[in-house]
């Protein structure tokens, strides 16, 4: 039955004095003017919860129960309205109705915070444990971080994080038992991807994907720090290194031709790259950059050129290849990011390395070594930092992924073409 206009203008001002009673402690008043308001709409959704909170602020919980039990009935569109009933169905000590409710509002909205943290509650009263980890999981995935959270929240989402590692641990620690015999039987198997996989299930360990900015190849493998045996050339590069080493320095003493790694202009958006734009603390020496040599430079290192010619270099007119020498200063950190493409790979060599340098590539955390090269997925989320007092240097280039075939690293570099055909040149605005 639908209330007359009146009855609504009516409603609206008897709302709004009840209110106004009960935030004054007027509580008989406030009843009163309520009640007046269900002799026009006996099903006055607000109202009903307004009389349903406060038998719980006066510890009635069987009135409670009863109004919001009569909210459900006539409405029950609000997962709010359910929430309100479990609660008081939980006081009340009654599981299967608190149960039933909770999963009436769940069923509204499956990402309903109170309700997610209200089921792991009870399943955890329950014993449910495993069933309880799910749930908490779910907590974890659908809450916002806790200093953005409402304060009465926190608790209980800080409650499903520690109970989601607890569990993970636990499952983690039981199944290296399980499992320990079997690793025995295949001791020289590599199992690092079955190590991997269990590490990322049980949570000592992220899930890192490929997550390329601009051109993303299907069905490219994310690796994060390749296998030396899939670039035979890695040797004749550390060969090399005495030479190149001897080269950059040559080129830091003239200290000419150093530019800014991050040089975005001030109207784009700069991103996690605000503290490192145009500074030099993480400076570059380009011998080539978009795809073209950079002849002043080149001519400055030729040794170091001279190397680069037996790698695969990708050519991807425009934007690749690329090879520089990186420079980041004392107590800088790059911060993660990840690259344009995973259709070319890219390779450091160590030059210059004091203590208290590292490079992580997605789970992985690796310390240079002077002379030693390694070849990742910069479009895997990678950063880098030098917490020493002493300048760090890497020659940096990139190379074809040695999966492509070489029909398909053909068709790249004509897609590329098209590409610089359609815009004109135009450059890109791209993410390091």
């Amino acid at each position: 039955m639908q209330t007359p206009i009146g009855g609504i203008a009516e409603i609206e001002a008897l709302e709004a004095q009840a209110i106004r009673s009960a935030q004054a402690g007027r509580e008989d008043e406030a009843i009163r003017l309520w009640g007046r308001v269900l002799e026009i709409n006996p099903n006055h959704a607000r109202t009903l919860t307004a009389l349903g909170q406060r038998a719980f602020r006066k510890g009635d919980m069987a009135s409670a129960r009863a109004v919001f039990q009569r909210l459900v009935d006539t409405d029950g569109s609000d997962p709010q309205q359910w929430l309100h009933l479990s609660l008081a169905c939980r006081n009340l000590q009654d599981e299967q109705a608190e149960e039933s409710a909770i999963t009436r509002a769940l069923s509204i909205d499956p990402s309903d915070l109170l309700g997610l943290i209200l089921r792991a509650n009870l399943l955890e009263r329950q014993g449910k444990t495993h069933q309880a980890a799910s749930v908490n999981r779910a907590i974890t995935r659908v809450s916002p971080p806790l200093d953005r959270l409402r304060a009465d929240l926190r608790p209980a989402v800080s409650h499903a994080i520690e109970a989601s590692d607890k569990y993970g641990a636990d499952m983690a620690a039981f199944l290296d038992q399980h499992l320990e015999a079997h690793f025995q039987s295949f001791a020289g198997e590599n199992l690092k991807r079955f190590r991997d996989s269990l590490d990322i299930m049980v949570g000592r360990k992220k899930r890192y994907d490929s997550q390329s900015m601009i051109y993303h190849y299907p069905q490219l493998a994310p690796i994060e720090f390749f296998d030396r045996a899939d670039f035979p050339w890695l040797e004749s590069i550390e060969a090399a290194t005495d030479e190149i080493r001897n080269e950059f320095l040559q080129i830091l003493q003239a200290e000419n031709g150093f530019t800014p790694y991050v040089m975005y202009p001030p109207d784009v958006p700069h991103n996690q790259w605000a503290e490192l734009n145009h500074s030099p603390r993480w400076s570059a020496f380009h011998l080539y950059k978009l795809g073209k040599v950079i002849e002043e430079n080149a001519l400055k290192a030729p040794r170091t050129v001279q190397a680069l010619t037996n790698v695969p270099q990708p050519d991807q007119p425009g934007r690749t290849p690329a090879a520089l020498f990186s420079l980041l200063k004392p107590k800088t950190r790059i911060p993660p990011h990840t690259g344009v493409t995973n259709v070319r790979l890219v390779t450091h060599l160590a030059l210059i390395i004091p203590e208290g340098c590292a490079f992580r590539v997605g789970n992985e955390t690796r310390h240079w070594t002077p002379g030693q090269a390694w070849v990742f997925d910069d479009t895997i989320e990678h950063e880098a930092w030098n917490d020493s007092d002493k300048l760090r240097v890497v020659l940096i280039f990139d190379v074809w992924h040695p999966h492509l075939t070489p029909a398909e690293r053909s068709m790249i570099t004509a897609l590329t073409a098209g590409i610089n055909a359609f815009s004109g040149g135009a450059p890109e605005v791209e993410s390091l």
